[in-house]
Parts: structure tokens; sequence; C-alpha cells
């Protein structure tokens, strides 16, 4: 029997792997051919290359899901077509025992999921969206059209680069008064942290009075903000890029700043239930093959495998804008997808065993 369980263990897993390696490489092409369009200043094609690199753990942590599902999907089927399936069977294994064999390279596969996710992809992020702002220019004398918005009580930020080492550049921020009327605008080419406060560098204010305006020119000035270098960390990168802890620190800074955080919560469970959402995509896997898709070919499975996770993908990116729209809990837009697939899963799985 432990030779049955390591065969169907190797099988599914190859099958998962190589569903990777070809989902993978598709999109690092791609990737580097759209960063192409960005090349300019000092942004060139090593560094567009170095970018694409950086990212890899990102996009590893995406196709996760779809690599186990397509991948449990690929492996039981081709045991299915050449009838691997129904020796097994007939040999005295149970259901439940196959269904756990092909569970196995999944678990695997969500462990590897959740360190990835927690501890590796974040900050190669980060590293990768503060590299490319910078040379791309964002240390130059005006703000950019990219980088990243913070409000603070009555002022509105704007970040052309947040590096990880706690430097900014780009520094613009705007002050308004109860009226909503601009008080004053300022430009720092850069800001370095000091431990308790940033140090602004090269800044230029611009005061608005009734009938005229007042500019200052500063060499240094100190800034009081509760914006530190592990909540401006999180601002660079989106929200469902961020680690678990991150996403769950800046929600909580937000709400202490009275600002909306239903974004980041939506993006902190969709982290959180990753793990039972690729269970349950394994599952309804398992229980195509030993259901509908018993006897139809490859090309079909795979057909069929790209529209149900195709499927459950909209589910989710439906239910989240409409959490966030109607306000109601983000976990169950994210939740109410999994239930569904697992009781699918569960109802073809009663039927074939």
């Amino acid at each position: 029997m432990r030779k049955i369980d390591g065969y169907v263990m190797r099988t599914v897993g190859g099958a998962m792997f190589l569903v990777m390696m070809v989902v993978l490489s598709l999109d690092l092409i791609f990737a580097f051919i759209a960063e192409l369009d960005d090349i300019r200043n000092n942004y060139q094609i090593l560094d567009a290359l170095w970018y694409v690199f950086l990212t890899l753990p990102r996009r590893i942590y995406d196709y996760l899901p779809l690599g186990a599902f397509m991948g449990c999907l690929v492996g039981l089927g081709s045991m299915a077509s050449s009838s691997e399936l129904t020796v097994v069977r007939a040999a005295g294994v149970s259901l439940k025992r196959i269904v756990w064999s092909a569970m196995k390279p999944a678990l695997v596969i969500v462990v590897m999921g959740v360190l990835i996710g927690e501890y590796l992809a974040p900050p190669a992020e980060r590293v990768a969206q503060s590299y490319k702002a910078v040379a791309l220019g964002a240390g130059s004398n005006v703000a950019s059209a990219s980088g990243v918005w913070h409000k603070e009580g009555d002022s509105y930020i704007h970040l052309n680069a947040v590096q990880p080492n706690g430097v900014l550049h780009g520094v613009s921020r705007f002050q308004f008064d109860d009226d909503r009327q601009l008080l004053a605008a300022s430009f720092a080419e850069r800001a370095i942290y000091q431990g308790d406060h940033w140090l602004l560098e090269n800044v230029r204010t611009t005061s608005f009075e009734d009938d005229r305006t007042v500019r200052v020119d500063d060499r240094t000035l100190r800034w009081e903000t509760g914006l530190s270098p592990g909540v401006l960390s999180v601002l660079i990168v989106k929200p469902e890029n961020l680690s678990m802890t991150g996403l769950y620190t800046y929600a909580t800074y937000l709400g202490e700043q009275s600002l909306n955080a239903s974004r980041y919560w939506l993006a902190f469970w969709k982290k959180a239930l990753m793990p039972l959402g690729t269970a349950v995509m394994v599952l309804v896997a398992i229980s195509f093959i030993f259901g509908p898709l018993r006897s139809v070919t490859m090309g079909f499975r795979v057909f069929t495998g790209l529209l149900v996770g195709l499927l459950f993908k909209y589910m989710q990116d439906f239910l989240g804008p409409m959490s966030l729209v109607y306000g109601f809990n983000p976990m169950l837009a994210v939740l109410v997808p999994i239930a569904v697939s697992a009781v699918a899963g569960g109802i073809l799985m009663r039927r074939a065993g």
C-alpha cells in the first residue's frame, strides 16, 4: 500500500511541478515584454530583467493554487486514462486513501505558499518596486506621475519612491484647512528616517495666504509624522502582495486614522484563507476525476480545469469589490466561493464513492 501511496504522490506532485513551470515560464516572458514599455532614464533592459526576477516569488505565490488544482487534475487524469486508478481501486485501495495520497503534495504547496507569502514575496516585492521607482527618476525635483499617496489628518502626502532602508525620494505634502482650502504645499527631494522623525532634505515650501504666496527654501527640515518605515513599506506594495502581518498592521493603522481599511482586510482574508481554498480546489479536481471527467480526454480535462479555476477566481474577484462597495464583511467575499466549491466537490465525491 505504501508503494501505491508513493506512486500517487509522485504522479500528482510531478504534474503540479510541471504545470507550475509552464505557467511561470509564460508569465515571466510576458512580464518582461511588458517591462520593455517602461525602459527610460536609468531603467534599461538589465534593470527590467532584475525587476522581473525580484517579482518571481510573488508570481510563484500567485500561481500555487492554480498549480495545485491543475496538477492534481492532470496527474490523476493521466492515471485514469491509463486505467491505473481502476487497478488501484481493484487492489482494495479505498477512495479516501487515494484522496489523501493526492492531497499530500497539495499540502506541501500550501505550506510553501504560506512561507513564500509571508517571508519571501513581500520583501522582494518592496525591493523590486523601490528599485524600479528610483531607476525611473524618483529622485527628481518634481513629483512623479506614479508613486504612492497617503492621507494623514488634514494633509495629503505623495511619495515618488520608498526604499526599505528608511529613505524616501520625492516627498510632496499638501496641507488643507477645514474648508478644504489649500494652506501650504511642499516638496523635498529626499527624507531619511532618524528613529522618531524624518529629516527632509532640500525642501521647498509654498504657503498660500489671502493675497499672496510665500516660498521658503530649507536645506533640512524636521518632519514629525506617524509614518514609520514599516508602515511606508506597506504603501509601495499592492495589498494582495503583502504579508498577513503587514496587512493587519496597516489596516489597524488606517483604522486609527479613521480611514477606510476594507481593501486591506479583503487582501488579509484572501491570504488567510488561501490554504483552505487550495485544499478545496484540489478536492474539486479529485472529484472530477472520479466523477464526470473519468473517461474524457486529457485536453478536455485541462479545458474544464481552466474553466472551473477561472470561475472560482472570478467569483472572488466579483464578490471582493462588492464587499468594498456595499460594506459587508470582506471575509464573506472570500469564504463564499470556497464554501460553494467545497459543497460541489463533496457532492461529486459522494456520488463517486
